[in-house]
């Protein structure tokens, strides 16, 4: 009988306790002296994947056997077998009965493995890797230690771009298998498109180290050598403020790293640096749309915004960059003088609107200090300057604030408005006609064609003998005036008057005696006055100037021959003598 309360090793006998020997091997009692097992609807599950159960593929189950057999019916006690020797238990029997089971079922996942790992490759030459990605899951899922699954699944994964999950699958394959080239190469590959080239470099020397002559990481080792040198250069010019050349670099470097974030972050800052918002802010918000999170896009994202002069909406990005990293740096300088501007201009706008122009001067130059960066909004900056200095009457100083205006954004039709009317004002029309045509092709309104024709009339006139100047006297001079001017002009330059003088004195005070004549005529003329005024041509309706004779209006103003004489009372002295 066997001993089924004392210890293991031990057997009872006459009160006396002797050593256990252990018993000669036996079949288990579930099989047939010929070892075939007497149940042969038991299926053995050791090494068979548990389909449907929730702890995963791939779990190995124990052998199980028809419940209510003898199997399910004998205790976890120890057996005796011939002689009164005590057996093993009876599941230490099971596992050794599963070994063959087991090897089967290894060979028949890895069979089933093999299958999917066929399908992945059939749907990959399809170019469709969506479900060439399901069979290779399928496939680690059965056999999860074989390395070339975990490769081509990588390189599934690199296909659709997602390469931070493909580097996870190329790691584990090189894990896995550290001879296996491909993984190597892959992971390097990974690497170099999320911008890390160190890492990559290592990856590909890896590759070589197992296949000097391998073209492809001899190519690649050579592209990420190419990237970091890109990553040098492009630091060195962005402390240069060389703005292009980084945006030129970090373009050469993501044709190797296109799913550098890093990278793009860099040239979507300097694009907005150089005033290409509508690139800088596609780039920061193709960044956004994969992550929200992400500090540095939201940065770029609100410098867009600020230098667009769009700076509330600008503040909130800052504020929510912040929030996500605390500590970043550029985006509280940014959000700083992004209030500090936007408080300034809107206190120098309210001294404006009070009348208080010396105050909006000094609040607007403040303001022009802040951020020397931010093209667009110190633009409007100057214009306002500009528009206070018109209003102080130093028109000079307009000018030269609206032209810094359109240098820094020469978009600004405000800047050109402002400068041609202080062009206009200081007679300069054929810089106001400039300005004019410039912002007629811009925006073709009424009002604009109507300036442009206003500053061409006016340059038009400037052009003619300025009839009002020759006879010294205000455009609004009166009828009275205007006769007064010309008694006074036409005695100063009469020709008896310079007999005495030189030719060439003399040549030119007649030529002013005409011109003076020609003065009086036009503007003693009601009819022609208007016509010269409005700037159309006098000789339109016969009044041809150059037929012109000044002695005849001299003679009829003074009332006829007889009636006015020069005489000489000594050298250089004059006295008239009316008759």
């Amino acid at each position: 009988m066997p001993f089924l309360g004392g210890s293991c090793g031990h057997t009872a006998k006459s009160g006396r306790n002797r050593p256990w020997a252990p018993a000669p091997a036996r079949r288990p009692p579930w099989t047939s002296r010929d070892g075939r097992p007497l149940w042969p609807q038991a299926e053995p599950l050791v090494g068979r994947r548990a389909r449907g159960s929730p702890s995963g593929r791939g779990a190995a189950q124990r052998l199980d056997a028809p419940t209510g057999s003898a199997l399910h019916r004998l205790p976890p006690t120890r057996l005796s077998g011939p002689g009164g020797k005590m057996a093993a238990t009876a599941e230490c029997d099971v596992v050794m009965a599963a070994t063959e089971p087991e090897l089967l079922e290894d060979e028949e996942a890895k069979r089933e493995a093999e299958s999917f790992k066929e399908q992945g490759n059939a749907y990959y030459a399809k170019k469709d890797y969506n479900e060439a990605y399901n069979y290779y899951t399928k496939a680690i899922d059965m056999c999860p230690n074989n390395a070339s699954y975990y490769g081509n699944r990588a390189a599934t994964l690199m296909m659709l771009g997602r390469f931070r999950e493909a580097l996870g699958d190329a790691q584990q394959s090189v894990r896995l298998d550290d001879s296996f080239v491909r993984g190597h190469l892959r992971e390097g590959k990974c690497h170099l498109s999320l911008g890390n080239a160190m890492a990559a470099c290592r990856s590909f020397q890896r590759a070589l180290e197992l296949d000097h002559k391998n073209a492809q990481a001899q190519q690649e080792f050579k592209n990420a050598n190419a990237v970091m040198e890109y990553e040098k250069i492009a630091e060195v010019d962005f402390e240069k403020r060389d703005f292009r050349k980084v945006v030129f670099c970090m373009d050469r470097a993501l044709e190797f790293a296109p799913a550098c974030h890093r990278f793009k972050i860099l040239k979507a800052e300097c694009l907005a640096m150089l005033g290409r918002y509508p690139e800088a802010q596609f780039v920061a918000s193709d960044i956004l749309r994969m992550d929200s999170t992400n500090a540095d896009a939201l940065y770029v994202r609100g410098l867009c915004l600020y230098y667009e002069d769009c700076i509330e909406k600008a503040v909130q990005f800052f504020v929510q960059a912040l929030r996500m990293a605390p500590d970043h740096e550029k985006a509280c300088v940014a959000c700083r003088n992004a209030k500090a501007l936007k408080a300034k201009k809107e206190d120098g706008n309210k001294a404006f609107k009070e009348g208080n122009y010396k105050l909006a001067y000094e609040l607007y130059t403040e303001a022009l200090g802040i951020d020397p960066n931010n093209i667009k909004t110190n633009a409007k900056l100057y214009c306002n300057r500009g528009t206070v200095n018109s209003k102080l009457r130093k028109l000079e100083d307009a000018i030269e604030d609206c032209t810094n205006a359109v240098k820094l954004d020469d978009t600004y039709i405000k800047a050109y408005l402002r400068r041609a009317q202080c062009y206009m004002d200081t007679e300069q029309f054929e810089e106001a006609v400039r300005d004019y045509e410039k912002v007629y092709q811009t925006e073709k309104t009424k009002e604009h064609k109507q300036l442009l024709k206003n500053a061409q009339l006016e340059l038009k006139k400037s052009k003619r003998k300025d009839y009002y100047k020759i006879l010294g006297v205000d455009k609004n001079a009166s009828e009275d005036e205007i006769k007064k001017a010309y008694r006074k002009r036409a005695l100063m330059h009469h020709p008896d008057r310079h007999s005495g003088a030189s030719a060439e004195v003399q040549k030119e005070e007649e030529k002013k005696f005409k011109e003076v004549g020609e003065a009086f005529t036009i503007l003693s003329d009601p009819k022609k006055k208007t016509r010269y005024d409005s700037g159309q041509d006098l000789d339109e309706e016969g009044m041809n100037m150059g037929d012109f004779d000044a002695n005849n209006i001299f003679k009829a103003f003074f009332g006829g021959p007889g009636g006015f004489s020069f005489e000489a009372s000594g050298p250089g002295n004059f006295y008239f003598q009316f008759g």
